[in-house]
């Protein structure tokens, strides 16, 4: 039976975990291989408090997370994106649903196309020669941060309304 209230404790625990993604990935370029798999192994969690099934809900779940996981490699693969984001992004296809995690896409290439380009005027502007590095993590949790936000606060604010009024 799905538990509301712990699935709101496990939404803010990924919150949480998104924001300390982005914060590391901006101040060292690395977002740490604990976190991620701690974002990867509370998924199932979440999967039970929602009583999603095994068929098909959880085989969609995996089959995101792997086709993910295969791109995203395949970029990492090119030097196109970083190991932690690869990760990171990966852990994140096991939490959001199918057609939300098609939105984060989106969203998370807009952002980081707007992130590249400013850094890169920065980058310009400074005089860097270097190549740039882009913390890509900032856009993946900004798109997570996003999706979580669109999905749940209107259901926590119907829910807050209705408790208040009943």
């Amino acid at each position: 039976m799905p538990n509301v209230e712990f699935q709101y404790v496990l939404l803010g625990a990924l919150a949480i975990a998104l924001v300390v993604a982005a914060f590391t990935d901006i101040r060292r370029r690395q977002i740490d291989n604990w976190l991620n798999a701690a974002i990867a192994l509370t998924a199932p969690v979440y999967w039970w408090t929602t009583g999603l099934d095994l068929w098909p809900g959880v085989a969609w779940q995996l089959g995101i997370a792997v086709l993910t996981f295969a791109i995203s490699a395949g970029l990492f693969a090119l030097r196109a994106m970083g190991g932690g984001d690869v990760k990171l992004l990966t852990a994140l296809a096991l939490w959001i649903a199918p057609a939300a995690f098609v939105k984060l896409i989106i969203v998370m290439s807009l952002l980081g196309g707007v992130l590249t380009l400013v850094l890169a005027v920065w980058h310009a502007m400074r005089g860097h020669r270097e190549r740039l590095a882009v913390p890509y993590g900032v856009a993946i949790s900004s798109a997570g941060l996003w999706v979580l936000a669109s999905q749940f606060l209107p259901a926590l604010q119907t829910a807050a309304t209705a408790g208040a009024t009943g």
